[in-house]
């Protein structure tokens, strides 16, 4: 018996009765988030489980009941193919999304069992139970799959490889082709750091599964931007090699946008241009610049090696560094007026946003910028003044590895 079937002929329980014990949508979506929710392991679905799984709730019992009632159900079902494909994108187990699926169908198929009155009818809406699970299924299974082909094919492992090639040096040219990459002359090479995420610091869910779910995301993010990209992801930050000339500096700072929003985190990243034949220097000096960026605390955002070559070649070691690293020896005893200075360099001298993260009056940090130019000798409210001792920070903060 099909659906089409069940709407011609109007049978009083599969069609009428059942459907109606199913459309009390926002009191069954409770109860299918509630019993959900307590099945699956907290953390294994999205960061706003609840508001998630209740959409989909929703649209699994609008579904069924037009099934039921004999109407159109194509809408539906590609909606049910799009949270499939977000759910993908999460990085969230196929066999999480299907238990849920069935943990929700089961209370629908109970509910309407209950109000079965007519049990001659009983294998006719079991029949229609099955078909509706098996619409529900395939919807998704169909979006869930085509995201991860969408999302796979670019993260090949033979990409993978060649960025490993091309990061420690080797142009191989062969290995491009089986890729369908062609190797450019330049790349534009980027350096991230991604911070610890809401959902990796929460207690009860495990942090490693986070961890390896927001990688797939921004690995999602970058294949929707890049045809073939060429990307190495470890748990917090990672690797990427840009072709020259396909992106400018504002295009690059709009991609690292565009992961900060996927990772749902500020991600903070360096970029150095070079020939294909320097990638393995470009990306050890990235690296080297993205650890001194994180060291002085500046915001996230995306850093260039030409804004940052003076703060860069105070790290290099020598009699410089040391006399500046030594500049900031009176604030040892003065923590308050250091994690000031910090914070006040680190938010390109936004007074307010120091004040505000440090949670006093802006007054307080005027007084703790003087305070700080009389026991060092320089002021930080002045040009000269700040640029000693936004080097003594670079210097002081490698002095002390």
């Amino acid at each position: 018996m099909t659906v089409d079937d069940v709407g011609r002929t109007g049978l009083p329980l599969p069609g009428q009765v059942s459907s109606a014990s199913l459309r009390d949508v926002r009191m069954l979506t409770r109860q299918v988030v509630g019993r959900v929710t307590e099945m699956v392991p907290h953390g294994a679905l999205p960061g706003d489980a609840d508001s998630d799984v209740g959409n989909v709730t929703r649209v699994c019992l609008q579904l069924a009941v037009s099934m039921l009632d004999g109407h159109d159900i194509a809408d539906k079902t590609r909606q049910l193919e799009l949270a499939a494909a977000g759910w993908a994108r999460e990085g969230i187990p196929i066999d999480t999304v299907q238990n849920a699926v069935h943990e929700g169908f089961t209370l629908g198929l109970d509910l309407m069992v209950g109000h079965a009155k007519a049990t001659d009818h009983l294998v006719d809406g079991t029949r229609l139970a099955v078909e509706i699970l098996d619409t529900m299924i395939s919807a998704i299974s169909v979006g869930y799959v085509r995201e991860l082909r969408a999302v796979g094919a670019e993260q090949h492992t033979a990409l993978h490889t060649l960025t490993a090639a091309l990061l420690s040096g080797h142009n191989s040219a062969t290995m491009a082709r089986e890729c369908g990459v062609e190797i450019a002359d330049a790349y534009a090479v980027l350096a991230l750091w991604v911070p610890t995420t809401p959902e990796e610091r929460d207690p009860r869910a495990d942090a490693a599964t986070q961890a390896r779910r927001t990688a797939h995301r921004i690995q999602a993010r970058l294949a929707s931007t890049h045809r073939h990209p060429l990307a190495l992801f470890d748990r917090h930050g990672g690797t990427i090699l840009v072709p020259g000339g396909k992106f400018g500096h504002e295009a690059l700072e709009t991609l690292v946008a565009e992961l900060s929003e996927a990772a749902r985190a500020p991600i903070t990243a360096t970029v150095v241009d070079a020939a294909a034949d320097r990638i393995p220097q470009a990306a050890e000096q990235a690296h080297e610049l993205l650890d001194m960026v994180r060291r002085l605390r500046c915001e996230s955002g995306l850093y260039r090696f030409d804004d940052m070559a003076l703060e860069y070649q105070l790290t290099r070691p020598g009699p410089g560094r040391e006399y500046l690293g030594a500049l900031l020896d009176p604030l040892d005893d003065h923590p308050d007026l250091l994690e000031t200075l910090r914070l006040h360099i680190g938010n390109n001298l936004n007074r307010q946003r120091t004040a505000r993260l440090m949670h006093v009056h802006t007054n307080t940090i005027d007084y703790r910028l003087k305070r700080i130019g009389t026991l060092i000798g320089f002021d930080p409210t002045q040009p000269s003044g700040l640029w000693y001792l936004r080097s003594a920070l670079v210097a002081r903060s490698y002095r002390r590895s």
